[in-house]
């Protein structure tokens, strides 16, 4: 399987001789069916550019959801079972798409908001303007748990905020959109990169290999290239293939993202309440509280339980039943006062992990 290559052809046709589990990353960006039903014009009378090609033209509903079940399907087994796909759509196809992937075993993970900060106004003036379009990240199936997200990453792309669902990037215009020799868009809907930089910077690795069937003038393999992974391309179109060749090959710079890395996470040895009664540091009989209004109090037993009125459970347990809620994570809901001093037992947990760890290294 030939990396860093575009293949022309029908997408299907072409996904059926890719091996099985052998993909890491695939977006999608199919044809939306929404061809418009007669030629609409601006204000000044000028003409909308809208999306007339053939390649979105179906008959019929049935048609189109045969075209997605086929390469979806087909992408689903190509797909490992570490990796995710991505697939973009409007109002007008993505209900009819995510229907067919959850039929076909899919699970979905988000779905993403593209809220458009420049979107094409409604000409005519019979609905909203239309400012978004719907990405449905997804697994290869509900079990699939070790798939790649870089948290981390994105935290930090985010200027150290979690990147939430909602992306707020503008059209693909100026420079970055591609024009034919007759100086017209050459593709009528290219992705802007910052879209894609996105979804292949959060869920893949550097030397990951990204497919796109469906890869038009390029934005996919041009992102992935910036970032350090490997592409496949698949196209039908010639004149697309052409324009998206030449795009790539003068890339001259990565994205300075390309070489982040996700720091792995902590692990966390694993201490039990009853642990740190045992070895006397919280004391049976001592009372924990609720930092809030120090009016709710528990009384700590000698199997690491405590007494709540009439109620005995875990540090977990009767957090949650304090708070009226179906868990509590008890390390961060208990307090204990010592020297007139008030103590996360979370706290009292790292010094008891940290009085372990010192006589193993010399008592340092």
């Amino acid at each position: 399987m030939k990396v860093n290559t575009i293949i022309e052809g029908n997408c299907v046709e072409v996904l059926k001789k890719f091996p099985d589990n052998s993909i890491d990353l695939i977006f999608a960006d199919p044809p939306y069916n929404m061809q418009l039903e007669k030629v609409l014009y601006r204000p000044n009378n000028t003409k909308v550019d809208g999306v007339d090609d053939e390649w979105d033209d179906f008959d019929s509903f049935n048609e189109y959801d045969d075209f997605c079940t086929a390469w979806l399907k087909e992408c689903r087994r190509i797909l490992k079972d570490t990796g995710t796909i991505w697939v973009i759509g409007s109002y007008h196809n993505i209900f009819r798409v995510g229907n067919i992937m959850l039929n076909l075993g899919y699970w979905i993970l988000n779905d993403v908001t593209w809220y458009k900060t420049n979107p094409m106004p409604n000409f005519m003036g019979t609905r909203f303007t239309n400012a978004t379009e719907t990405i449905l990240w997804c697994s290869k199936r509900k079990e699939a748990k070790k798939y790649t997200f870089n948290h981390k990453i994105m935290k930090k792309y985010n200027g150290d905020k979690q990147m939430t669902s909602v992306w707020q990037i503008g059209i693909c215009i100026g420079e970055e959109r591609l024009k034919g020799e007759d100086g017209k868009k050459a593709h009528s809907t290219q992705k802007p990169e910052e879209l894609l930089k996105r979804v292949i910077l959060s869920t893949t690795k550097q030397g990951d290999v990204v497919l796109d069937p469906f890869f038009g003038t390029g934005t996919t393999g041009a992102v992935a290239k910036k970032l350090k992974r490997d592409y496949i391309g698949i196209e039908r179109e010639p004149e697309y293939i052409k324009l998206a060749k030449n795009r790539i090959a003068h890339i001259k710079e990565y994205f300075k993202e390309a070489d982040w890395v996700e720091e792995e996470k902590e692990k966390q040895t694993r201490v039990l309440f009853e642990t740190l009664v045992k070895e006397k540091f919280i004391k049976v009989g001592e009372q924990l509280y609720t930092k809030k209004t120090y009016s709710d109090t528990a009384f700590v037993l000698s199997d690491g339980n405590l007494q709540y009125h009439n109620t005995k459970g875990s540090i977990h347990r009767i957090g949650a039943v304090i708070q009226q809620t179906p868990s509590c994570n008890g390390w961060k809901f208990w307090y204990i006062i010592r020297n007139d001093k008030t103590i996360l037992i979370d706290d009292l947990r790292n010094e008891y992990l940290n009085a372990a760890v010192a006589p193993q290294n010399g008592g340092i």
